[in-house]
């Protein structure tokens, strides 16, 4: 199914399809805890950015792996290119409106990133499990 998304102030909109029930990483690194962003990972091809391109600015840290976008207005980070799967995309559970039916938090230990484990498969295009 396709769940619309969008930044605060609507400059940024786009839908990604995952299924009624999906599972988010809530991970305690230093940006994710003070920005409160909960992880929906999925593959690029599983996401569509329908408005607001020029609307977002890009924000980087550590190795520079990770993009992290906001908009430039309202400064809300809807979704962003990850460290752990630079072939997907990290969408904000929070900016989805409605809210998956289903929704399930993992813990990930991003504190302590070499030795949480890898995240690689959630943006893999093949079935899970």
């Amino acid at each position: 199914m396709l769940h619309q998304g969008r930044c605060h102030c609507g400059a940024v909109r786009f839908e990604v399809e995952a299924g009624e029930r999906v599972t988010v990483i809530d991970c305690n690194c230093s940006i994710c805890a003070m920005t409160g962003f909960r992880h929906m990972i999925v593959p690029q091809s599983r996401f569509r950015l329908l408005a607001g391109k020029d609307a977002l600015a890009t924000y980087t840290f550590n190795t520079g792996t990770a993009k992290h976008l906001f908009c430039k207005t309202c400064g809300v980070k809807p979704y962003y290119v990850p460290r752990s799967n630079p072939d997907g995309i990290d969408v904000n559970l929070r900016c989805l409106d409605p809210q998956p039916a289903e929704i399930v938090v993992e813990a990930f230990d991003g504190r302590n990133w070499d030795a949480a484990g890898s995240l690689a498969h959630l943006s893999s295009d093949r079935p899970q499990g």
